[in-house]
């Protein structure tokens, strides 16, 4: 061991400093396999004061830190560089529930929590914690908030910078903000909190949260809507509104191309209508009724739709094991992308009244660049995120879509920039759109979000090369 490495030993214990390529091997790699990097070493500490001990250590030697969480970054976004400078601080180990209050609704935690193990702590408390991942078995609390998750209840219960309370967050000196406070109220000054919500690990450690919690819904109605475009989905989606009002909690939309390619590669999917749509939404509902008065509420709204001509077809969930069903196909969209090869992914927000004409524009000038390209679209239709991904066509060459893919991405985040949109809306930049960030932000904006990292991180020593580029890695001498 060099004496960094050796200093970490000694603050953390050498089984919680990991410097063998064996042991580094599963924090080097992103979760997509995109991207690998090296590190120094992987440290694990088991305490918020570990974790500013870290910090201090590698402050004093100018060493860079790589705060990781369950990997499940889908932008390289907790993947360190190649340089081999960086210490990765793995979080895994902070993963206590601290505090459960079923008055204030709220739950306490650590950062490095698993996102289904405070699920499952909500539910064991009466309560009901609503984000909802397809990595929810393994992301991390503090990786949702680094990236400022979303999924799929955003319509109706936010993202989590609105699902989150207070925070815990470790400085890049080492200092702790010890910002854990449950108030719903406090007009004290600036939103810190906000800060660092969304800021991927470059402007401090997220070590603990104090989350929303909410009643735990009794009732639930979930419906497989067939349509013509998205244009008719989103009539739909007002029309459903006007009559269920919040009830609606997840409205997601997927073409027929997308809907063919999961019947194509996920065994377990079913259809429940007896044509292929040209495109379909899946609805669900949920609130305190009886489960019955529900599944009319959306049946009622349903019917009006077709009868205006915004539904061709509809299956209305019977009981919960069909509702799993319905989900499972929307599910399979991520897996059924991986298994059809190498895809140009694009998750892109922008305002919910554009979406039909975004997409129309979007496939048009895509394929005005590649005759053969085939549009994946899909995605989270009620809060204005689609994931507006493309395949090479049936016989192109994988190298020759890989070479156009950047041209590609290009015409998409363009057509975004018409509507004021957003490159990411739920991945985060990472490493993928990092080098986009001076094109698509404003100057002005630009310049405030890299004063505030110079004034947070003034070595630049929190997550180098991601969310802003600039400077380079800080060099370290090996003492």
């Amino acid at each position: 061991m060099d004496k960094l490495t050796a200093e970490l030993a000694g603050l953390l214990g050498e089984a919680n400093v990991l410097v063998s390529a064996q042991d580094q091997a599963p924090f080097l790699t992103d979760w997509l396999g995109k991207y690998r990097g090296a590190a120094r070493a992987v440290v694990r500490p088991g305490s918020t004061e570990e974790v500013a001990a870290v910090m201090r250590l590698c402050a004093s030697h100018g060493v860079p830190v790589v705060p990781q969480g369950g990997n499940t970054s889908m932008s390289g976004g907790a993947t360190p560089d190649e340089t081999g400078e960086a210490i990765v601080l793995s979080l895994m180990r902070l993963n206590r529930i601290r505090n459960i209050d079923s008055v204030s609704n709220t739950i306490t935690v650590d950062a490095g929590v698993v996102l289904a193990k405070v699920q499952q702590a909500a539910e064991a408390a009466g309560r009901f914690f609503p984000l909802s991942l397809g990595a929810e078995g393994s992301c991390t609390i503090g990786g949702n908030l680094a990236a400022n998750a979303g999924g799929v209840a955003v319509l109706r219960y936010g993202t989590m910078r609105e699902l989150t309370l207070g925070l815990e967050v470790v400085l890049a000196d080492g200092r702790i903000w010890d910002g854990l406070t449950a108030l719903r109220k406090d007009n004290t000054g600036y939103a810190l909190r906000d800060l660092f919500i969304g800021s991927e690990g470059t402007l401090g450690i997220i070590t603990g949260a104090v989350l929303k919690l909410f009643a735990r819904p009794q009732a639930r109605a979930t419906a497989f809507v067939a349509v013509r475009d998205t244009a008719a989905a989103l009539s739909l989606l007002g029309a459903v509104r006007d009559r269920c009002g919040d009830r609606v909690t997840a409205f997601e939309f997927m073409t027929g191309d997308c809907l063919a390619l999961i019947l194509q590669h996920i065994a377990d999917a079913r259809l429940p209508l007896a044509e292929m749509p040209p495109a379909a939404v899946l609805i669900e509902l949920s609130d305190q009724d009886d489960e019955v008065a529900l599944r009319e509420k959306l049946e009622a709204a349903l019917v009006g739709g077709v009868e205006a001509g915004l539904a061709i077809d509809a299956a209305v969930a019977q009981d919960g094991t069909q509702a799993k069903a319905f989900w499972r196909i929307r599910e399979g969209v991520s897996e059924a992308l991986v298994r059809a090869g190498k895809a140009a992914k694009h998750d892109v927000s922008m305002p919910v009244s554009a979406m039909a004409e975004f997409v129309a524009a979007a496939d048009t000038a895509v394929r005005a660049a590649a005759p053969s390209v085939r549009p994946i679209v899909f995605g989270h239709l009620g809060d204005g995120n689609l994931h507006y991904n493309l395949l090479p066509g049936m016989d192109q060459d994988p190298a020759a879509f890989a070479a156009l893919a950047p041209e590609l991405t290009r015409i998409v985040h363009d057509e975004i920039g018409r509507w004021r949109g957003s490159i990411s809306a739920e991945h985060g930049i990472g490493q993928l759109r990092v080098g986009e960030m001076a094109l698509r932000k404003a100057p002005i904006e630009f310049d405030l979000m890299r004063s505030l990292k110079d004034l947070l991180d003034p070595a630049g020593l929190l997550n180098p090369g991601k969310l802003l580029p600039g400077k380079p890695s800080p060099s370290h001498t090996n003492n």
